[in-house]
Formats: structure tokens, C-alpha cells, sequence
């Protein structure tokens, strides 16, 4: 059992449960968690996670020891691209699922993470690692694991005020003319297809950067910002757009849902994530190249080009922004 104790400030206000969390690194719902437990106390009295804060008076706070996550470790390679006290960063395969589901009990991200001799200092009171974003199974790449409640707060904190900056590779089917350009329009559960998102009226509001790496003969690869963080907002984006992502089987149709010759995998890929160091802020840069079967894509594609460009070296330099009307249904 660790102990705090806090004195509220002379010009504090607002509620227990978020003077709380703000002071301990905690989360919120963990925070009002403990409270209903009764290890949170003012004056020596539990208190509500809705009442009002008072100045100068001492809250204790009682975090009980971490216990452990009933999973099973599981030896399965991972590459780490940056570590430090407070996180991992890894780059995460094709087909590896991220969090045990329905369908996908073990054989996950979460379970090779468990396997390491990487002590985790407790999320929300269990000793386990903090998966704060996601990747989707057949994207890989770059993803951000926190080893505490403070490291975990602090990453979701800077996720929440967009000040992670994470970049995507992509090959699109099509030419892009513009050389960059935006997607913005807003993103929710397909109505005739469950399983699919879509640009849709009631949407939450998303927004896609693009900038073009290089021109292939019907293709495209581009670097893309994401500056929201929906579900599968990249592929629905650039699907909307007229430009679906090569190799993907839910957005793709035709040529765009098969890719070119050799690709048997969607094509993107978690390139580049920049971040501040939830302990003193310094920046955390970390890079994942290409895996090698979507830089054989490529390849390929470079082998048959005939006069076809960088994005630097096109003509045509314009920007585009892409507000896009939301649909009630796009055909499959």
C-alpha cells in the first residue's frame, strides 16, 4: 500500500475526483474508483468524488499494491524501437493483434509484453502494460506502451491535446495531384455495414494531412498526418477521397483491394511518432522503416515505372483541402 498525502491550495477549486487525479498521475476513472473504495479521505473523513475541494485542507490518498493481470506471457518477438523508465515505443508487426478480444484470447501484442522482463509500476491498479492508442491488426508500426499510471496519464493527456504527432505511410491507389492537402470530415459507424466507419452526418470531426513521398505508375505513396485519432479514419479518409489505400479488403474494391503484385497486406504503416518525455518533456523521436514486404511493393512498382517522379520533382505543387460530404452509404 503506497500513501499520499496533498494540501489543497489557497486558490484551488473544482471537484475531488480531478484535484486527485491532476496532483497523483492517476486516472480519472481510477481516482473515483479508489474513492468509492474509501481509500480517499479529507480531515480523515471519506469523501465523494463529486464534492467540492477546500482550500488548505489535506487529502490522503491510499493506492493499494498493483495486482497482477490474469494473462498469459507469451514469447513472441517484438521489436522495440525506444525505451526508457516510462515507456516503450514498438514497432509492431502485420497481424499481430494489439489487446485480447473475443476471437483473439491470446497471441497478442499484450501478451508479448507481458513476456519481457519489463517491470510495470500498475495501470489503474493492475501490473500491466499501458496500451494508450491502437493499431489496427493489419497495420504495423509505431505504437506508444506506458508502464504507469503517471506515464499513462501523461501520454493520454498529450494525445487528448493532439500534441503527439504520428505519421503514416500509405500507398494509394490513383494519382494524387495536389503535392498536400487535408481531409476533413467527420467519421462514425457506417448505418447498412456494422463493421465499417464512414463519412457520415453525425460524425465525429477528423481530420487527415497528406503530403505526396513519391508518384508510382497508378499508384501513390504519401506521408499522412494523423491529427484526430478515429477509428480506421486514414482508410475511410483517403477511401472518401477517391484514393483508397492499396491492399485494403473492408475500403478497397478492385484494384485497390487486391494492391499491386506482391502486396498481400494492407499497405500502412506507423512510420514516425513524436512526443514529449512524460518525466522532465524532452522530445522522444522514434522512426520504423518500411518492413521489407511493402518496400519489395515498390521496388516493384520503381522496376516498371517509366518517367514517373518524386512528389518534389512534380509540376504540379498546389495544396488541397478535401472537405468531404458526408454519405449515408458507400458501395462496397
Amino acid at each position: 500500500m503506497r500513501r499520499l498525502t496533498f494540501t489543497v491550495p489557497e486558490a484551488a477549486e473544482g471537484r475531488m475526483d480531478r484535484y486527485v487525479a491532476d496532483v497523483s498521475g492517476l486516472s480519472r476513472s481510477y481516482v473515483q474508483k479508489l474513492i468509492t473504495e474509501g481509500h480517499v479521505t479529507a480531515a480523515g473523513s471519506p469523501v465523494k468524488s463529486n464534492e467540492s475541494i477546500v482550500p488548505g485542507e489535506i487529502v490522503d490518498l491510499e493506492i493499494p499494491d498493483p495486482v497482477k493481470l490474469d494473462l498469459t506471457p507469451e514469447a513472441i518477438p517484438l521489436s522495440v524501437v525506444y525505451e526508457d523508465e516510462d515507456l516503450l515505443i514498438i514497432d509492431k508487426a502485420a497481424g499481430l493483434v494489439v489487446h485480447p478480444a473475443p476471437g483473439h484470447p491470446g497471441g497478442t501484442l499484450v501478451n508479448a509484453l507481458l513476456a519481457r522482463d519489463t517491470e510495470y509500476g500498475g495501470i489503474a491498479g493492475v501490473q500491466r502494460p499501458g496500451i494508450v492508442h491502437r493499431l489496427d491488426r493489419d497495420t504495423s508500426g509505431l505504437l506508444m506502451v506506458a508502464k504507469d499510471d503517471k506515464a499513462q496519464a501523461s501520454l493520454m493527456a498529450q494525445l487528448k491535446a493532439r500534441g503527439v504527432k504520428k505519421t503514416y505511410l500509405g500507398l494509394v491507389q490513383g494519382v494524387v495531384v495536389a503535392t498536400s492537402g487535408r481531409v476533413e470530415a467527420p467519421i462514425g459507424r457506417d448505418p447498412h455495414h456494422r463493421t465499417r466507419m464512414a463519412v457520415v452526418p453525425a460524425g465525429r470531426p477528423s481530420v487527415t494531412g497528406y503530403r505526396v513521398r513519391e508518384r508510382l505508375t497508378g499508384w501513390t505513396l504519401l506521408e499522412l498526418d494523423l491529427v484526430t485519432g478515429r477509428t480506421h479514419q486514414i482508410r475511410v479518409h483517403l477511401d472518401a477521397i477517391g484514393h483508397p489505400l492499396a491492399g485494403d479488403p473492408l475500403y478497397g474494391t478492385g484494384t485497390s483491394r487486391k494492391g499491386p503484385e506482391g502486396l498481400d497486406r494492407l499497405f500502412l504503416h506507423s512510420w514516425r511518432i513524436e512526443l514529449q518525455s512524460p518525466t522532465d518533456g524532452h522530445l522522444i523521436r522514434a522512426t520504423a522503416p518500411l518492413p521489407p514486404e511493402l518496400e519489395s511493393v515498390l521496388e516493384g512498382l520503381r522496376g516498371r515505372a517509366s518517367g514517373v517522379g518524386s512528389g518534389g520533382d512534380y509540376e504540379g505543387s498546389a495544396e488541397a483541402t478535401e472537405s468531404v460530404a458526408p454519405v449515408e452509404k458507400r458501395p462496397l
